[in-house]
This record gives structure tokens, sequence and C-alpha cells, in this order.
């Protein structure tokens, strides 16, 4: 659901997913591309990419805190060779 919402509000989505500083940035980003969007109308897709790609990247990153943790707690799996 995050990811329709990211698409249709970037900042907002943003927001709602811990990411001020990126909402702000995507913000300026959104101002840009309207300017230079009217005459390379691609540009108008960049703010909402840069959202979802931030997105996908955070959520990333808490999967993979999450196994890391999981390691530390329970050891590695059965059958795991270093």
């Amino acid at each position: 659901m995050i990811y329709v919402l990211v698409a249709l509000l970037p900042p907002l989505g943003l927001l709602l997913n811990g990411q001020p500083f990126s909402a702000i940035f995507n913000l300026v980003l959104i101002v840009f591309c309207l300017v230079f969007g009217l005459i390379f109308h691609v540009l108008l897709l960049v703010p909402s990419a840069h959202a979802l790609i931030a997105v996908h990247m955070k959520r990333e990153d808490r999967r993979h805190r999450e196994v890391v943790e999981a390691i530390r707690q329970h050891g590695p799996p059965p059958g795991y060779r270093p």
C-alpha cells in the first residue's frame, strides 16, 4: 500500500515511511522537474521514481537488519559452512 501512496504522492509517502530528509529532497525535486518537465516530459516521472527507490531501499535495509539480528540471537542456520 505504501508503494501506491509513494507513486501518487511522493513526499507524503516518504514522510509516512519515516524518511523526512528524502521527503524534503523530493519536494525540491518536484519543483525542479515541474519547471524543466515542460520541455522534457519524462522528468515528471523522476520524483515518483526517486520515492519508490527510496522506500524500497529502506525496506530492504530493515529486512537485512532483521535477518542479521536473528542470526545474532539464534546462530547461523543448520548446515551453514563458512
